[in-house]
């Protein structure tokens, strides 16, 4: 196993992730919460979901996410042909040797976009939930490691059915979080025009700001920072309240009060804090939660999403004890959950 770099600080890892996100909002513009939440996930060690109509920078957003943290970046157009093997490699017949060589598939790769992945049938969706949860795919009985990092942003347009699979829950379960991007204002749309004429070009490009090492050290400099007991069992006490939603047929699971606590820590750290808040939590309560929940029947025909389920969860569960800071250092091993 190679060496993992040192973990940064966290002044250092706030620093650093402040320059990634000034250096994809270059390019995109007037997203910074969406992708301050996407690079939490990231840094968090998720995975990541844009579903929101076309057209709104999406693909854009994963791209220089990508390279503004110097990570190989691979697109896939998800479509309903698509099969596993052309997501995760396959073997092929060398004549000259007479053997099977295994030729990696786009997967192999730190950052890998999923463009429409609601577009391409369950069985191939189905191919990359061996490597968002273990970071390995397995080919004809052998399994072969991905690269470290290694992260899937996913895009899926909620607005249409025809042609469309519909993510299932066990595949939905293993994106940290489902973020919305949402039409920009009038001066944030206009901003985005003259950027366009500005550049001259249609491809904007985004000159990194880590690589793929500096990106280990800030997820290990994360993992390094404490919570509260008190924080942990707020996200228990969520992800319990809705499992006995009267509009909850099926809630989150212990991935979901985890994903909870992890992409909390990862935000306090991006703010430059070494502890976490119970605000922190609620800042990602639905963009965690809200796609891990099943709605009954009545419910959805009633008009009621999961994110408004979410939010009067957050709003009835009580909140912890104030969590002050702590000065001691944190010792290697000692980190979150």
């Amino acid at each position: 196993m190679p060496s993992l770099p040192a973990p940064l600080s966290v002044d250092d890892v706030a620093r650093l992730g402040a320059a990634v996100l000034d250096r994809v909002e270059s390019v995109v513009i007037g997203m910074r919460e969406p992708l301050t939440l996407a690079l939490a996930s990231i840094l968090a060690g998720g995975h990541v979901l844009f579903e929101d109509v076309p057209g709104l920078g999406k693909t854009l957003a994963a791209r220089s996410i990508a390279a503004a943290v110097g990570l190989d970046f691979r697109r896939l157009q998800c479509t309903p042909d698509l099969l596993p093997s052309d997501i995760t490699g396959s073997f092929v017949y060398l004549p000259q040797t007479a053997e099977f060589e295994f030729r990696p598939g786009p997967v192999f790769t730190g950052l890998f976009l999923a463009d429409e992945i609601n577009r391409t049938s369950p069985k191939t969706q189905s191919a990359l939930l061996e490597a968002m949860a273990e970071g390995q795919v397995s080919v004809e009985g052998s399994s072969f490691a991905l690269p470290q990092p290694f992260h899937v942003v996913a895009t899926a347009n909620p607005i249409e059915s025809e042609g469309t699979y519909a993510l299932p829950e066990a595949q939905l379960d293993r994106f940290m979080v489902r973020l919305s991007v949402g039409y920009p204002d009038a001066v944030g749309e206009r901003q985005v025009l003259l950027a366009r004429v500005a550049r001259r070009r249609e491809v904007a490009a985004v000159a990194p700001v880590t690589d793929a090492d500096t990106l280990l050290a800030m997820q290990a400099g994360v993992e390094r920072v404490d919570v509260d007991p008190d924080i942990a069992a707020y996200c228990v006490a969520l992800a319990a309240a809705t499992r006995r939603h009267r509009s909850v047929e099926v809630g989150a699971s212990p991935r979901g009060s985890q994903g909870l606590l992890l992409m909390a820590r990862a935000l306090a750290v991006l703010a430059g804090r070494d502890f976490v808040l119970p605000d922190d939590v609620k800042r990602v309560a639905v963009p965690v939660l809200a796609h891990r929940l099943t709605l009954t029947v009545s419910a959805w025909t009633g008009g009621v999403s999961a994110q408004d389920v979410v939010a009067e969860v957050v709003a009835a569960v009580p909140g912890p004890p104030a969590v002050g800071t702590r000065a001691p250092e944190h010792v290697e091993g000692s980190a979150g959950v």
